[in-house]
């Protein structure tokens, strides 16, 4: 019976997929998972604030208007996984400082100013994302971003 074991970064990409599957979004799942010392702090996933209605049954503006991947992220609902699991340890007070965040998707512009606000060090994303700028502020930033392969 051979048993491979996942290595962490498969681990923690696997816990963030997973948290995508909660998502009510009508154009993508996302998942992330903030991770410090091997241990999960919080995950998050896109969908709307607390107690409001789902995309799935109200529909999406950006959809509605054909905004592109990437743009006009204020006209939608709802938040950023990255957002939601920064919100996540804020409101239960779990420290975020230099912890790890895995991604399903390369952050956003909106969500990249998060995770450097909040002192997270390092970011593994799976799946590119059409946002320039967030490259560029990330880069600026310092904090150290890598992409997931599956094979690692």
């Amino acid at each position: 019976m051979d048993n491979k074991r996942p290595s962490l970064d498969q681990y923690f990409m696997k816990m963030a997929k997973l948290a995508s599957e909660r998502s009510t979004c009508l154009r993508r799942s996302t998942g992330a998972v903030v991770v410090k010392e091997k241990h999960i702090l919080s995950t998050g996933y896109n969908g709307p604030p607390k107690g409001m209605r789902h995309c799935k049954d109200v529909g999406c503006l950006r959809e509605k208007l054909k905004v592109p991947s990437g743009e006009r992220h204020e006209l939608c609902r709802g938040l950023h996984a990255e957002e939601n699991a920064i919100i996540q340890a804020a409101f239960f007070g779990v420290p975020i400082k230099d912890a790890t965040i895995y991604c399903t998707l390369h952050p956003c512009s909106v969500c990249a100013k998060m995770i450097i606000n909040a002192g997270i060090k390092e970011i593994v994303y799976e799946e590119g994302y059409p946002d320039k700028l967030s490259k560029e502020i990330l880069k600026e930033s310092g904090i150290k971003v890598r992409q997931f392969m599956a094979n690692d």
